[in-house]
């Protein structure tokens, strides 16, 4: 089983759809006395908008945290679940469709048709092998991967406060027993050298990467991040616009809502944390099926996909992703043509069976 280099480079842009992808849970509205009831103290944060509808306050730190808590309770049985002060606070439904997304691209290497029949139609179970480049102190994507799919993660992070959190969630937490694993990458300049131990196979790479180019950039992305929710929230509420803060920017983000430095910024921001990605990925080639990374702007994918081509990828495909009016995409690219992924496939996840 080898891959394939520099072969024609074949590609797919897959559709944009309307919404969250078919599987994802959290397509509709949030059932507030159901997650009440698995965390009382959710309602402390719950109010009622002027259409009768309840909701939380999505500029308010604290609120967001919350939910997050009680929606990771009552779907995914992962009970215990905090952040240390100043991390990133991830909204769960954008996360969850990025996982459904790629197990969709694992099912297209077998042959499989993507479909809403997880137990027929998707790999699942310990033998598919993830990691999450950059994991964070949420640990997010391998909680979603491991209840949604059974999927076994590594996840990488350079922050040692963000490998500890994450590994304690998954220490605490029955439901991720032996499913998740967070490593320290301490060469902040590496991205899978120092991570991927040489005898190591991986099904698929993820990513969320920095996005901004430099601190200063980053706290003025919070800013506007925090006043455009406390406008959103002021506008479904019974909260006043002056009452949220919303009136004007905050002087400075809320730390833990707006994220660390690794979280939110590196030197040449996305494109240039992409770009060094894509070219280390040439030393482990034969060592993973799928690479990818979102990418937040369009634009980017215009300066980073001729970079496969000069990399010799056998195939890449860009999955577009949209939850309400926010459009992401997902950049993914293989080493391995279409002979050499159902070869992969074959040999190690065929037939497997969710725990």
């Amino acid at each position: 089983m080898k891959p394939t280099h520099k072969k024609p480079l074949s590609s797919s842009r897959d559709q944009k759809g309307k919404g969250l992808h078919s599987r994802n849970i959290h397509s509709g509205r949030y059932d507030f006395p159901a997650l009440i009831r698995v965390l009382p103290v959710l309602e402390t944060v719950v109010n009622e908008n002027p259409y009768g509808d309840l909701s939380i306050n999505f500029s308010d730190p604290l609120a967001v945290k919350l939910l997050n808590q009680a929606l990771l309770a009552f779907y995914y049985q992962v009970d215990m679940w905090d952040l240390p002060v100043g991390y990133l606070c991830p909204p769960i439904p954008g996360r969850a469709d990025y996982i459904h997304y790629i197990a969709d691209l694992l099912a297209h290497s077998a042959g499989m048709p993507a479909a809403v029949d997880v137990d027929n139609q998707i790999p699942n179970g310990k033998r598919v092998s993830v990691l999450d480049v950059g994991m964070g102190a949420n640990c997010i994507y391998p909680i979603l991967g491991a209840r949604l799919y059974g999927w076994k993660f590594v996840g990488s992070d350079v922050d040692t406060v963000a490998v500890k959190s994450a590994n304690t969630i998954a220490e605490l937490n029955t439901s991720l027993k032996g499913l998740v694993r967070c490593r320290l990458q301490k060469n902040p300049e590496s991205i899978f050298e120092g991570i991927i131990k040489p005898t190591e196979m991986f099904d698929i790479t993820i990513c969320n990467p920095p996005f901004h180019r430099s601190l200063e950039e980053a706290n003025k992305g919070s800013e506007r991040k925090v006043k455009n929710l406390a406008i959103n929230s002021a506008k479904k509420s019974a909260y006043k616009v002056d009452d949220l803060g919303a009136s004007k920017a905050p002087k400075k983000a809320p730390l833990n809502f707006g994220g660390q430095g690794a979280e939110l910024w590196c030197p040449g921001g996305e494109v240039a944390f992409i770009t060094r990605m894509m070219q280390e990925s040439t030393q482990f080639a034969e060592q993973c099926l799928w690479f990818t990374s979102l990418v937040s702007k369009q634009d980017n994918l215009v300066i980073l996909t001729p970079l496969l081509k000069e990399l010799g990828v056998a195939e890449y495909r860009v999955i577009n992703m949209q939850q309400g009016s926010k459009q992401t995409r997902v950049l993914c690219w293989s080493f391995y043509d279409k002979q050499g992924q159902a070869d992969w496939a074959a040999e190690r996840w065929l037939g497997n069976e969710h725990p």
